[in-house]
């Protein structure tokens, strides 16, 4: 059997899942973004070719094998599906003379193969007693039946296809050394003439959109040739056989429309829908008459541009002109003889079902697409799936994958999209606050001589009138002298740590007792009435890093926090530590003034202050900011006016790429 019917072109493939939201046996698995078709679970139907616009399917061919093996070496006859009349338009007539140009020995229509099992269907429709009989010429609908409904084998018809009807005609007739090749519209005709039940009645498939490539490499044109008949054995009503309900017509049988024993069905939709219905019994009719495509005029192959009445139109044009060419009594005295051929044949159970995942199981799979609720689901059909449970369902059984999920895609960039944002913001700031660093070195370094020199002499002096009672004014103002020149040194002290960023001393320590220390005097102030509740869920976890400028972080954010919270009602202050993978989380919360929207994005940028004048030089976060990436991490605040604000700190347990920044 051929290993790969349909298959994927992966380099045409574009994700647009429409195969996938076609194929009627969840045959096709997306895989690192190529639709990968699942050979054993295909059932050849071609609905995925006909729906793909990039052409990324593509469909196995025996022309080679036909051009340089079967027709140079071999008596070849071709049997051409009634439904060429459709594909070829005006120039059907003469397409007999163009395959005969290819080589072809004889040109005949499948159309007399319908006609020899035509009595089958009649005897089986005669015998039908309780059972729901199904008819099988379609190789679609058996596959599908013997892969996903293995309990509704045994109601197939045994009866073969036209196609098998005719090929094994032909060889009682003219001996088993001709070649038959089947030219139709049909795809899963290549899988048919393969299947071992029937094997060996024909030689090769050819569809009619391989046989337009073929004359084309041949330089055969049919405007250019005259128009020719079939060879015998000719056809009768065989022909309406790619007509929904042909086959009915060309048995005899009536279809009417009130009739209770008889369902004729068509096209992908309702056959899934009828063959779900049989399965679970809710189907008393006796007998299915069922094509997989809106009949053979519709087949994947058919290759052509008009549409479905005008197809149908050509083959009743072609009906009505060909059909009484045929002598009756000549026809009907082929089918007396042919009366002793066995036209039965069986069909097998190749069950491809996969077990269905569990209820928690769908659950989780929904979960890590952001679908926590029925209302999460959106069942938009953009994965190639009706709904976000089928979807789930399919990765369920691995025949998908997550990344189908648009909507769950396009938040995840977004979500990447901000994180790419911050991560430039977070850059940016780092290359201003590494220029300024290099700058405030330079003016640390040349202020601080004079503001020693000034300090000095304005202690010396202060000291020296002290004992004079009238210069008491002066004492005051060398104070004052004093004060501001500790503040300039502070400030300075400051710039120099800023800019001596670069070096850590790497430890081993545990956070919690360092927040404890810091908290000590906060909580045991009767002044400041503010209530400190800590939350521990790291347990005395042990992490690497500076202890020493660790600490002064979280003494700049604790000391903002509670200088935030002099002047509200409510003064609560929450540290709250996690554990989150690899990192540690430090939460401090407050209910102090807020900050206002618009200073959020300046909050660590050097001399940026929202306090009052001489409560603060602007330096603690921009300091901050630097020892938290210096650590490897992150630091970042959720505020909002009057509301308080969060600072939420994250750092590794352990991260070996400080090391080359240690001491």
């Amino acid at each position: 059997m051929v290993n790969e019917i349909v298959s994927t072109i992966g380099q045409k493939c574009k994700r647009c899942y429409s195969c996938v939201r076609e194929c009627p046996a969840i045959a096709i698995r997306v895989e690192n973004g190529q639709a990968v078709v699942i050979q054993e679970r295909c059932i050849s139907c071609g609905h995925c070719v006909k729906v793909c616009s990039q052409n990324a399917k593509q469909i196995y061919c025996d022309t080679e094998r036909l051009l340089k093996e079967i027709i140079p070496n071999y008596e070849t006859y071709a049997i051409v599906a009634p439904s060429f009349a459709a594909s070829f338009g005006e120039y059907y007539k003469k397409l007999p003379a163009a395959l005969r140009r290819m080589g072809f020995s004889k040109i005949i229509e499948t159309a007399f193969g319908a006609d020899l099992i035509s009595s089958s269907y009649e005897k089986i429709i005669d015998q039908i007693d309780k059972e729901v009989i199904i008819s099988s010429p379609c190789p679609a609908i058996y596959n599908y039946i013997e892969k996903y409904f293995t309990e509704l084998v045994p109601n197939l018809a045994k009866v073969v296809s036209p196609m098998i009807a005719l090929g094994k005609y032909l060889k009682d007739n003219y001996g088993n050394n001709i070649k038959i090749v089947f030219i139709g519209p049909c795809v899963a005709k290549k899988s048919e003439y393969t299947d071992n039940d029937v094997a060996g009645n024909v030689d090769a498939v050819l569809t009619f959109t391989e046989l337009k490539d073929v004359f084309e490499s041949l330089n055969i044109c049919l405007a250019e040739l005259e128009n020719s008949t079939f060879d015998p054995p000719y056809s009768f009503m065989g022909k309406s056989y790619p007509l929904p309900g042909g086959l009915l017509k060309t048995a005899q049988i009536s279809s009417d429309v009130l009739d209770k024993k008889i369902i004729v069905v068509e096209g992908k939709d309702k056959v899934q829908e009828i063959i779900e219905d049989i399965s679970s019994g809710k189907i008393k009719s006796k007998f299915i008459d069922i094509l997989f495509c809106e009949g053979c005029i519709s087949g994947p192959a058919i290759d052509t541009g008009l549409n479905y009445y005008s197809r149908r139109e050509k083959i009743i044009n072609y009906i009505d002109e060909s059909i009484h060419q045929c002598d009756k009594n000549v026809w009907k005295s082929e089918l007396f003889n042919s009366r002793g051929m066995n036209f039965s044949r069986q069909f097998t159970a190749k069950s491809q079902r996969r077990p269905m995942p569990t209820d928690e199981k769908i659950k989780e799979i929904l979960a890590r697409t952001k679908k926590y609720d029925v209302s999460d689901e959106l069942n938009c059909g953009a994965c190639g799936y009706k709904t976000c449970r089928e979807y789930a369902v399919a990765i369920g059984k691995g025949l998908a994958e997550e990344e189908m999920c648009l909507p769950f895609l396009i938040e995840e960039l977004e979500d990447a999209y901000r994180e790419l944002k911050l991560t430039q913001e977070q850059l940016h700031s780092a290359e201003k606050l590494a220029s300024i660093g290099q700058l405030a070195a330079g003016i640390a370094h040349e202020i601080n001589n004079p503001l020693g020199t000034i300090l000095l002499y304005s202690s010396m002096l202060k000291k020296g009138i002290e004992k004079c009672k009238s210069a008491k004014s002066i004492s005051d103002d060398l104070s004052l002298i004093i004060s501001e020149t500790n503040r300039c040194r502070d400030i300075v002290s400051n710039l120099l740590n800023f800019a001596r960023q670069g070096k850590l001393k790497i430890t081993l320590f545990q956070l919690q007792n360092i927040i404890n220390e810091i908290l000590r005097p906060i909580k045991h102030n009767p002044n400041n009435k503010i209530l400190v509740n800590t939350i521990d869920e790291i347990n005395g976890l042990m992490i690497e890093g500076d202890a020493d400028q660790l600490k002064q972080v979280l003494i700049n954010i604790i000391s903002n926090s509670c200088e935030a919270m002099e002047e509200t009602n409510k003064k609560y202050l929450t540290i709250k530590t996690v554990k989150n993978g690899n990192n540690v989380v430090i939460e401090i919360s407050d209910t102090g003034c807020g900050i206002p929207a618009e200073n959020i994005s300046k909050l660590f940028t050097p001399f940026f202050t929202t306090k009052k004048i001489g409560k603060g030089t602007g330096l603690g976060l921009a300091i901050s900011y630097g020892i938290i990436k210096m650590h490897r991490g992150d630091i970042r605040i959720e505020s909002q006016k009057e509301e308080g604000s969060k600072v939420i700190i994250t750092i590794p347990v352990k991260n070996k790429s400080m090391q080359a920044i240690m001491n």
